[in-house]
C-alpha cells in the first residue's frame, strides 16, 4: 500500500465525533420545537462567545512579542507581559470552555466511546451529565463566585510580581466560564435525551 493510500486510511472517527456536535443551525424535524430552539439558541450563544474569546490571543501574542523583543534585543524586560499573558490565556481557556464542549473536543476516552452505539453513547453521556457534570460545575461556579467576590471587595492585587495587577477581573472570568459551561451543558443534555429516544444524534 502506498503512502498516499495509508494517509487515506487514517482513522478520523474522533474528528467526525467532534464535527457531529457542532452548531449547524438546523435540528431534525421530529424534534420538539422548544427543544430545538433551546439547543440552537444555546449553541449559537456558545459559538459567538467562542469567537469573541479567541480574540484574546491577540493581547497574549502582543504582550509576549513585546516582552521577548525588549528582553533579548534592548535589555529592557517588562513587568507586565507575564501577567497579561497568563491572565489572557486563562480567560480565553475558561470563556471558551462552553464553546469547546459544544464542539465535542473536551478530553474523553474516545477509543472506547466511538465504538458504542449512538444510544449507548447518549445514555452514558446523559447519566454523567446528570450525576457528575451539573453538580460538579455548579459547585465550582459557586466556589469561584465567592472567590471572585471576595477578591473584588478587597480590590485584590497580585503579589507575585512587582506590577501587582488587579486580580478580580480574571477571577470573575473563571466564574463566568463555569456559567457558560452550565449553559452549554443544558444543550448537550437535550441532545442526549433526543439521541437516547431516536438512536441518532441531532
Amino acid at each position: 500500500m502506498s503512502e498516499e493510500e495509508d494517509i487515506g486510511q487514517l482513522d478520523i472517527t474522533d474528528e467526525m465525533i467532534a464535527e457531529g456536535r457542532s452548531y449547524t443551525g438546523v435540528m431534525p424535524d421530529d424534534m420538539p420545537k422548544i427543544m430545538a430552539r433551546t439547543i440552537l439558541g444555546i449553541d449559537w450563544f456558545s459559538l459567538k462567545v467562542g469567537q469573541i474569546a479567541c480574540w484574546l490571543t491577540v493581547p497574549v501574542f502582543v504582550s509576549m512579542f513585546i516582552e521577548v523583543t525588549g528582553r533579548h534585543f534592548f535589555g529592557s524586560p517588562t513587568m507586565w507581559a507575564y501577567d497579561i499573558s497568563r491572565m489572557g490565556a486563562g480567560a480565553m481557556f475558561m470563556l471558551g470552555a462552553g464553546y469547546a464542549l459544544s464542539k465535542g473536543v473536551h478530553i474523553r476516552a474516545d477509543f472506547m466511546y466511538r465504538n458504542w452505539s449512538v444510544k449507548t453513547q447518549a445514555t452514558i453521556d446523559l447519566t454523567l451529565y446528570l450525576l457528575f457534570y451539573f453538580p460538579g460545575i455548579s459547585g465550582a461556579a459557586w466556589a469561584c463566585y465567592k472567590y471572585a467576590y471576595k477578591s473584588w471587595s478587597q480590590m485584590e492585587r497580585g503579589m507575585d510580581t512587582a506590577w501587582m495587577p488587579l486580580m478580580y477581573p480574571i477571577k470573575f472570568a473563571l466564574f463566568i466560564g463555569f456559567i457558560f459551561l452550565l449553559i452549554q451543558g443544558i444543550s448537550e443534555t437535550l441532545k442526549c435525551i433526543y439521541a437516547v429516544k431516536n438512536r441518532r444524534w441531532p
